[in-house]
């Protein structure tokens, strides 16, 4: 009998955490809530199912201007429990008030709606007493003339029943006070408020730390995405979007002023966040939106990253324009690392497929069937791994938020199956990246070059070509030439100039033009163009000069209806 090892397939889980800067800089204020909900709700999720599950293992990679909102908030209820502080999320004042009897027509029903912004069938419908509510709520707000009839205890308990259902269900299933909550229903008072308001306080000042200690433990790679979420091929060249689609529009600016300087700053200085509240310095990256060029895995390769992981589109048209060996396929060189040329960071590539599944197809499976399924198709990989000893490693990458509210119970009994079942199989090893580069294996393939692109279809099409993706860049390019003149003036003291730093960041992050296109949902896509449009506005008024006047004027309208409501995407096009 031979006593050589079996070989196990190596699988990695993936999840990106990542929101954009909700915050408006010259106020404080938050403009939109998905930062402390996808907290209190997946983040906390995902933490717990992997401290209680035996085994479970995954990478969790953090966009630093998220970590930041999240002890903002944080800091914010603390001072608030202890001194009464105000808080600057609409949503949550609304929920530590007092009471809301002071709330004119207009202010109710623009909250009312602002609570009903929920998965109906997830979230809602779950609960007869939130359904009931929301039923009655909705009445009044499609009939003109209604919205006055929204009387104080009733958007006090759809106040309430929202973040009930926002919580994550660990929360739910071990929390008493807020199964004391769910039980009482209706009529909730600004005791019962508090109480909500404490747990989420404290869900949020724990969480970070959460992390910290998954990472201490081994049981979670912590990784990050340079600090604002740029993308940072776009910023290092526009030309190279022309890369996978030859003919695609460029913006009217032919490239990003001072894009280099820019790239380099966001990597920096997101580095300097994540060691501030992990202590320690990430190995890995996940560039935003996958996003790569060989310009940008040499840019992370001096900053000493020593993998980064993208989509499989982009393996697949790279590998389109090298001779391979006779009889080789592009399907046989799939789940492997590679190196491009000689460069350091080594390249984890995303199986779409897979990794589709958990984000669009399996919420609607019962839990075990959805995990037999991925677990089959894993084994069929293996397989294949074991006959031919080969070393594979398959990256599954997806949003680590969004996919779980169209999950029964927030995706807790398939995560919690799936991490046992991949714990203890005999044929996988559930792992991370940076422990296959730390285990004794052959060399990563070898790539000539990179075709530039991102995680959604191997292209740059979801950020730029369209033509009001297109408008929202010579905008921000324009924006960027200003501050580059009124830096060269020499007159902006070192307390401005940091300001502008972090306020150019914001504008620069990639979530804007994500939205832009009629594709996406109207109410959504206004949302953040208006955002998008505030931020530059702030960055003019910070930078003393006036604003333009096309800063007045919605740059996208929306008015489709895809998948998901437009927060995640497949990874190939033609798919879901």
């Amino acid at each position: 009998m031979s006593d050589k090892p079996r070989t196990r397939l190596k699988v990695v889980l993936c999840w990106h955490m990542h929101q954009p800067e909700y915050r408006d800089l010259a106020t404080g204020s938050f403009q939109l809530p998905w930062t402390y909900l996808h907290a209190i709700k997946d983040y906390v999720d995902m933490a717990a199912l992997l401290e209680l599950t035996p085994g479970a293992r995954a990478v969790v990679n953090f966009v630093p201007i998220l970590l930041e909102q999240i002890d903002d908030y944080a800091r914010q209820l603390e001072s608030h429990l202890q001194h009464g502080t105000s808080l600057t999320d609409p949503l949550l004042a609304a929920l530590a008030a007092p009471q809301l009897d002071n709330l004119d027509e207009a202010q109710r029903e623009r909250l009312a709606r602002a609570c009903l912004r929920v998965n109906e069938s997830r979230l809602i419908n779950r609960f007869d007493e939130f359904r009931r509510l929301a039923q009655l709520v909705k009445l009044a707000l499609d009939r003109d003339g209604m919205g006055g009839y929204l009387a104080t205890p009733v958007i006090t308990d759809l106040v309430v029943w929202y973040h009930l259902a926002w919580l994550g269900e660990t929360v739910r299933m071990h929390d008493r006070r807020i199964q004391r909550l769910v039980e009482k229903g209706r009529m909730f008072d600004h005791e019962d408020r508090r109480v909500l308001l404490e747990v989420i306080a404290g869900l949020l000042d724990t969480l970070i730390g959460r992390y910290r200690r998954l990472s201490e433990q081994g049981k979670v790679e912590l990784s990050m995405t340079p600090y604002a979420h740029p993308m940072l091929p776009l910023l290092l060249n526009f030309a190279t979007a022309r890369e996978a689609v030859t003919d695609m529009p460029l913006p009217v600016s032919t490239s990003y002023p001072g894009g280099q300087q820019r790239a380099r700053w966001h990597i920096e200085h997101g580095l300097s966040v994540f060691e501030r509240y992990f202590g320690q310095r990430p190995r890995g990256c996940w560039p935003s939106e996958g996003g790569v060029s060989d310009a940008t895995v040499a840019l992370l390769g001096e900053f000493g990253f020593e993998w980064l992981a993208t989509g499989e589109s982009i393996l697949r048209n790279s590998l389109a324009q090298m001779a391979l060996p006779q009889h080789t396929t592009v399907e046989s060189r799939m789940h492997r690392p590679y190196r491009v040329d000689g460069l350091r960071p080594i390249c984890f590539f995303r199986d779409d497929g897979l990794s589709d599944l958990i984000g669009f197809t399996y919420s609607s499976w019962h839990g075990d069937d959805a995990v037999n399924n991925m677990v089959h198709h894993l084994e069929n990989i293996a397989k294949e791994c074991i006959a031919n000893g080969d070393h594979r490693v398959v990256s599954i990458i997806l949003d680590g938020e969004n996919a779980w509210e169209s999950y029964p119970s927030n995706g807790y009994y398939f995560l919690s199956a799936l991490y046992r079942r991949l714990a203890n199989h005999p044929d996988l090893d559930l792992t991370t990246f940076a422990d296959t580069l730390d285990v004794a294996a052959p060399a990563p393939a070898q790539l000539k070059r990179l075709v530039a692109g991102s995680w959604v279809y191997g292209t740059f099409s979801t950020w730029m070509g369209d033509a009001d993706k297109n408008r929202g860049w010579d905008m921000l390019c324009e924006a960027k030439r200003v501050y580059d003149q009124a830096l060269a003036a020499g007159t902006i003291d070192a307390d401005r100039r940091q300001r502008l730093l972090h306020q150019l960041a914001a504008c620069e992050g990639s979530d804007w033009f994500w939205w832009f296109g009629d594709y996406n949902p109207a109410e959504t896509v206004g949302d953040f163009e208006k955002l998008f449009r505030l931020h530059l506005h702030n960055l003019y008024m910070l930078l003393q000069v006036a604003p333009p006047s096309e800063l007045q004027s919605v740059i996208s309208h929306g008015g489709g209806d895809p998948a998901q409501g437009g927060v995640m995407r497949p990874g190939q096009a033609g798919t879901h």
